[in-house]
C-alpha cells in the first residue's frame, strides 16, 4: 500500500498506523498551511483529559503560504511548556522513564521551521521504536490523486475528520476519564513500550 499523508507534530495514532502498514510513504511538502489543524498540535492524556498542544507559529501578512515555509513563533517558550505537561503527564507512565533522555532532544533544540521540526518528532520516535522509516516528499502539489495507487491519508492531518476508533490500552488516567482514542503517538508509547509497534500493525485505520 503506498500511502500520501502530512508530516505533523509527534504523530497521531492513526499516522503512525498508516505508515507502519504501508509500503511506500510519501509526505505532502507542497500543501498551504491551513490553521487548526495537527500540523503544529498534537493531543496528549493529562492529569485533566485531553490537552493540546499547540506550537505558536509566524503568521504572514501575505496570505496564503506553504506548509515548509512556516516559522515557528521564537517569542514564546513552547518548548518548556510541552516538555512539563508531558511530564506531568506520563511521569508515572510504565515507559516514560525509558525514552524520555530520545524525546527530550526535541524540547532542547532550537527550531526555526515548522518542517523541519515535525521531521524531527518523527525521527525520534523511529528511533525509540528502533524501526527505518523511508519516506519520500512530494515536488508538487495535487488536489486529487490516483486512488487506485496511492491511499490518500492527508485528511488525517485535520482531527476532526478521522474518524478512526482503535482497540483500548491502558492509559495513566483512565480510571478518572476512560479510555481516549487516537491521542499522539507519545500516549501509545510511554504506556505500552515495546508493544507500541504490535498495536499500531494491528489497527484499522478509517478511510474517509
Amino acid at each position: 500500500m503506498d500511502i500520501l499523508l502530512h508530516p505533523t507534530y509527534f504523530p497521531s495514532i492513526s499516522h503512525f498506523a498508516a505508515m507502519l502498514q504501508a509500503d511506500q510513504i510519501t509526505f505532502e511538502i507542497e500543501d498551504n498551511f491551513q490553521k487548526q489543524t495537527n500540523r503544529n498540535r498534537t493531543y496528549i492524556y493529562s492529569p485533566n483529559g485531553i490537552q493540546l498542544l499547540n506550537i505558536p507559529i509566524q503568521h504572514s501578512k501575505k496570505g496564503h503560504q506553504k506548509t515548509k515555509d512556516i516559522q515557528i513563533e521564537p517569542e514564546f517558550d513552547w518548548q518548556k511548556q510541552h516538555f512539563k505537561s508531558l511530564e506531568t503527564a506520563y511521569r508515572s507512565s510504565p515507559f516514560f522513564e525509558f525514552f524520555e533522555d530520545d524525546i527530550r532532544i526535541i524540547f532542547e533544540k532550537k527550531y526555526k521551521y515548522l518542517m523541519d521540526l515535525n521531521f524531527e518528532t518523527l525521527d525520534v520516535i523511529s528511533k525509540c521504536l528502533r524501526i527505518k522509516l523511508d519516506f519520500e516528499t512530494t515536488t508538487e502539489y495535487f488536489n486529487e490523486v490516483d486512488t487506485n495507487s496511492t491511499k490518500d491519508f492527508r485528511f488525517l492531518v485535520e482531527g476532526k475528520k478521522d474518524n478512526s476508533s482503535f482497540e483500548n490500552y491502558m492509559q495513566v488516567f483512565e480510571d478518572k476519564h476512560g479510555f481516549i482514542n487516537n491521542l499522539s503517538v507519545l500516549d501509545l508509547l510511554f504506556n505500552e513500550g515495546k508493544f507500541t509497534i504490535d498495536y499500531l500493525k494491528s489497527q484499522t485505520i478509517q478511510i474517509r
